[in-house]
């Protein structure tokens, strides 16, 4: 009796530990999300706090949390330090594991408010989840007297910094091309144009006047003529991203994001000597009467001076100047904008500095190649229209458009260097020419056009959009064996299915004889839902077998990635599947 008894409980112990070793070999790819990302949030008074506790193995993406208020007014949410990951597909993202806290300050919110959480993650294995979302009630929060909150509509979509009402706030992006530091780098450039270098001894004889002052004198005069300009320029940028942050919304458009892009392109056209953008003559005359009106070699006429100075716009400032505003309005950044043109603007004086201090003769000749400073300046601008329409065209172009803007600005390099006759120069030539051809090759298949075997490597998917419609034809196609592939967009795994299992000959020749749909769910619309609903579809990749009466074959289902030898074993198992040898393939 003792005996059985303790065969009993040894059978008690040993379930959940056959169980948990279960559990741990299948547990990333066959977990549902809610376990995945275990999410939860708590608030007090106007602080909230948004937690995820993450599985092991699995990551969420930075780029894809996003907070959706309705009702109520965001402060500026801060992310965390996130990781780096790297996959074949999508490169390099930001994403978080283990936990994610993320605090949350809500300036107002009214007694009906909530936000609406999105988030999106994936499997070290393959497997990827489709968008999660969670509304969260919030208390009320009455708005400080003091603080200037303006309120808009009660819903929308808005992606700005800081976060308002109805705005759907994401992580920022990290790749902005106008950083401070390249501010600078772009003013001392330009310092260089054939507009403002020549400009430079006459303007510093104006603002030292005609007394004979201490080099530390000297000094500073010419630091407050860049400050004064630096001035002017920095309440444009804080001006344009107040303007432009109400609108961010509209300013993340398809159609706005064209419109701006052009704009870039025709200031790129006008350093290119297209044309000339400036502002009116009777302006610049009017202010720069009232320059001359101001005493040099004192404190206060030079500051002004330099005010003013910023006002004046030559044609090689113009482009460049409005490029940066035009990316500040669009970004709605204040904090960042008033940066970067100060940046830009102490750029533009460092060599009016060098001048006063140690008069022309540092400076290099003027001739031809002031010419082509402003040119390189214009391949510079045209780099903005390609960091915005990446964003709104399919992801093969942007590799095309940097190849094509690449092959440009290096073939222009190395042609304008032809005339120089210098050893040292034949070197940089063999660069330019060599950077010329290593970014003409993401245009190689765009040119000439994909090789036959790649073309014809893949299989061909009838796709179908809700599974209505997939009910209609597994009744209108009875007798073969169905196979639907569920794919997305952001499913890694599903585009290793592409390359790597579905190109294979051997699973084309195994797949001959049943019929493939394809349902993408990338958008993850209602009917996309309801489908992943219906057949209890946790992750992607996920796979879908039907015999030849349309009855699901749920033991031949494969979620996860599946290379070829071993899918092409899996599909043997189908009714009426013919035996292929793995081993020649």
């Amino acid at each position: 009796m003792a005996q059985r008894i303790l065969v009993l409980i040894l059978c008690l112990f040993s379930t959940p530990v056959f169980a948990g070793l279960f559990d741990n070999q299948n547990s990333n790819n066959f977990v549902p999300a809610s376990k995945a990302f275990q999410f939860d949030f708590q608030q007090q008074q106007q602080h909230l706090m948004l937690h995820w506790q993450i599985k092991p193995g699995f990551y969420l993406y930075k780029a894809q949390i996003k907070l959706t208020p309705t009702a109520a007014t965001l402060g500026e949410v801060t992310f965390p330090q996130s990781e780096s990951h790297h996959d074949e597909f999508f490169g390099d993202s930001e994403v978080y594991r283990q936990q994610l806290r993320l605090p949350v300050v809500l300036q107002q919110a009214s007694q009906t408010a909530h936000i609406t959480v999105t988030w999106q993650g994936c499997s070290d294995r393959g497997v990827c989840y489709p968008p999660e979302s969670q509304d969260i009630p919030l208390s009320e929060v009455v708005p400080a007297a003091s603080s200037s909150i303006t309120l808009g509509s009660e819903t929308g979509e808005k992606t700005a910094t800081p976060p308002g009402e109805g705005q759907t706030l994401s992580a920022p992006p990290s790749n902005s091309p106008f950083s401070p530091l390249w501010a600078l780098l772009i003013g001392v450039g330009i310092a260089f144009t054939p507009c403002v270098l020549p400009m430079y001894p006459l303007v510093s004889g104006i603002i030292l006047g005609n007394g004979q002052l201490s080099q530390r004198r000297t000094l500073w005069l010419a630091l407050l003529y860049v400050q004064g300009m630096a001035l002017t320029y920095t309440l444009l940028g804080l001006v344009v991203a107040a303007v432009g942050l109400p609108f961010q919304a509209a300013l993340q458009s398809p159609w706005v994001l064209s419109i701006i892009s052009t704009v870039f392109i025709l200031l790129a056209l006008s350093m290119f000597g297209v044309l000339s953008l400036q502002l009116p003559g009777s302006l610049q005359t009017r202010l720069a009467l009232l320059s001359n009106r101001q005493q040099g070699g004192s404190a206060p006429g030079v500051l002004a001076m330099g005010a003013i100075a910023g006002l004046i716009c030559s044609p090689c400032t113009t482009a460049p100047l409005s490029a940066i505003l035009l990316y500040i309005a669009q970004s709605g950044n204040l904090p960042l904008g008033g940066l970067t043109l100060w940046c830009y603007a102490t750029g533009m004086g460092l060599p009016l500095v060098a001048v006063a201090l140690f008069g022309r003769r540092l400076l290099p000749k003027s001739g031809p190649w002031m010419e082509q400073v402003k040119v390189a300046f214009g391949f510079v601008i045209l780099a903005l229209p390609v960091f915005l329409v990446s964003r709104i065209l399919p992801g093969v172009w942007e590799p095309r458009l940097w190849g094509l803007l690449g092959v440009a600005f290096f073939s222009w390099g190395f042609i304008t260097l032809l005339a120089v006759k210098h050893p040292a120069v034949r070197a940089v030539q063999i660069l330019l020419l060599a950077a010329a051809l290593v970014c003409a090759r993401p245009l190689q298949d765009w040119v000439f056009g994909a090789p036959q075997s790649a073309s014809a490597s893949h299989l061909v998917f009838q796709p179908i959009k809700d599974n209505s419609e997939l009910q209609r034809y597994l009744e209108q196609h009875p007798g073969q064996p169905v196979m639907v592939d569920l794919y997305a967009d952001w499913c890694v795994a599903c585009k290793e299915f592409e390359k790597y299992t579905f190109s294979d000959p051997g699973v084309q020749q195994a797949l001959k004889q049943v019929h493939l749909l394809k349902v993408d769910v990338t958008d993850n619309s209602p009917q996309n839902q309801a489908l992943l609903a219906a057949h209890q579809v946790l992750g992607l990749p996920t796979i879908l077998f039907f015999d030849g009466q349309g009855q699901p074959l749920d033991n031949l289902r494969v979620t996860g990635f599946m290379g070829a030898p071993e899918f092409i074993r899996h599909l043997q198992k189908l009714p009426g599947s013919t035996t292929i040898d793995t081993n020649e393939q």
